[in-house]
């Protein structure tokens, strides 16, 4: 393939994936988002300082949870190439970008290790495996134990059996945070796949992480988890400011549990977080429709506008480099 081809060809894979994501927006948000429209109902019936400081301030959590996001990518990447913080900012963006119209958020994975070395890019896949397994361990901590709040307060069931699902509950936490911290058992057991083995040299790179190191990634998972679970209080404390902190916030985080748990597309996952808060929050509130309009525009600024911020990076995109 000559030069003149490879640029063509990088130039036209840039136009894809940001016409593919600027389509997936304009269809799903600016065509027909009625919950953001319903949100827009609700703040005009609020004092216009109050909702211009609130969702500054949510915007500004949005920003820092993209920049611990980025930290953290910079920490797990280190293993593999010495990139700057810019570096990584631009990097978690684009992802974000390719995210926007891949299943379950995949593309996040190729757009972020495109700013690694040619030859380190799918070991950063791996790399990159560890931090949302990392996320994903906080999510579940906090939402099982969450979960056991919730049915517990609602759902009325036998004592034996709340037990029951308690001890199987805790077993489960205690057995993922002991492989989380012990992720190169992971390594030892795709080793003893056949067909995986030759493949070792890609994978291997999780089982260099020390526990120190791990521990690190975590803390950055805990960090934005608290960070956007702030960012649910604010808005829905902004709509219906009666309701009580406690039961809200747990809700919250068992809303973030189940959300986790789904497999989605972004774009089409907004009506999939809006039935499911719909009904959860149902037990707490019957103001549905500010309930709705709360997660619709946590959804828009956690998720969008960082997403359209990102095309700017898809730009800087290297798809033949040889570095």
């Amino acid at each position: 393939m000559t030069a003149t081809t490879k640029k063509i060809l990088s130039y036209l894979l840039k136009a894809t994936i940001l016409v593919l994501a600027f389509y997936f927006i304009y269809h799903k948000f600016l065509k027909k988002n009625t919950d953001l429209k319903q949100f827009e109902d609700l703040i005009t019936r609020i004092s216009r300082q109050q909702v211009v400081i609130t969702l500054s301030a949510v915007v500004l959590l949005m920003l820092v949870n993209w920049l611990l996001e980025s930290f953290k990518w910079q920490y797990l990447s280190k293993r593999l190439a010495n990139i700057s913080v810019w570096v990584a900012i631009e990097a978690v963006f684009c992802g974000l970008t390719w995210a926007i119209f891949t299943p379950n958020r995949i593309g996040e994975f190729g757009g972020r290790v495109m700013f690694l070395p040619n030859r380190k890019r799918i070991h950063g896949v791996f790399a990159m495996a560890v931090g949302a397994f990392a996320q994903n361990v906080i999510t579940n901590v906090a939402g099982v134990l969450a979960s056991l709040w919730f049915i517990y307060s609602f759902l009325n069931l036998n004592t034996w059996l709340f037990l029951c699902i308690t001890v199987l509950s805790l077993a489960f936490l205690v057995l993922l945070l002991v492989v989380y911290f012990n992720i190169k058992w992971l390594v030892s057991l795709l080793d003893k796949i056949r067909f995986l083995k030759k493949y070792h040299r890609f994978f291997d790179i999780m089982g260099r992480y020390e526990s120190h190191e791990l521990t690190v990634v975590i803390g950055y998972s805990l960090a934005r988890f608290v960070v956007f679970s702030v960012q649910y209080y604010l808005v829905i404390h902004l709509l219906l400011p009666t309701l009580p902190l406690l039961p809200m916030m747990l809700t919250v985080v068992v809303f973030v549990f189940i959300q986790s748990a789904l497999p989605s597309l972004d774009l089409l996952d907004i009506g999939v977080r809006s039935f499911t808060a719909m009904h959860l929050f149902l037990y707490i509130t019957n103001q549905q429709i500010a309930i709705i309009a709360a997660v619709s525009s946590i959804w828009l600024i956690n998720l969008i506008i960082p997403a359209i911020m990102g095309s700017v990076f898809v730009l800087k995109l290297k798809f033949f480099d040889r570095t």
